[in-house]
């Protein structure tokens, strides 16, 4: 197996948010850390309404990944609140604060409350493609069909 790559967090303000977790793998084989809500008061979310939820931490990203913020999948069954740019990318240069665009997709109203879990941020690689414009692109059997062309 090779090595894991190291993300250094940085707490924004570490004595409101001690009690908060650091995301967190909650179990031995997740791939996805828990990211939970850094609010100060309970924040209710209308159907339909979108969010920006602050996570209270910084992240510093090696080159050659990136962060996915992923919807927690309790979530969005039970309650219908998932990721509104699903998944949403952090790039490795990016040294603000990690915010969650959260989006109400149910039919009622949803209240978060502090130190929720409410997404999931999952450590890919990336790589950055080498560019080449040609005239004319290598034919495949389904060529330009789109969505459904294939049947399946």
């Amino acid at each position: 197996m090779t090595s894991r790559p190291t993300i250094q967090f940085k707490r924004l303000h570490p004595k409101k948010d001690a009690d908060l977790p650091l995301p967190t793998y909650m179990t031995a084989y997740a791939a996805g850390m828990d990211i939970s809500a850094a609010i100060q008061s309970p924040l209710a979310v209308a159907p339909g309404e979108i969010v920006l939820v602050p996570s209270g931490f910084a992240l510093a990203i090696p080159q050659g990944y990136e962060v996915q913020i992923r919807p927690r999948s309790g979530l969005a069954t039970k309650h219908g609140i998932s990721i509104v740019n699903a998944p949403g990318t952090i790039d490795a240069d990016y040294r603000g604060e990690v915010k969650i665009g959260l989006i109400n997709l149910g039919s009622d109203t949803y209240t978060i409350q502090r130190g929720d879990r409410i997404a999931q941020m999952v450590v890919q690689r990336a790589y950055q493609a080498e560019i080449v414009e040609v005239e004319i692109l290598e034919p495949t059997e389904r060529n330009q069909g789109g969505f459904g062309h294939t049947g399946k």
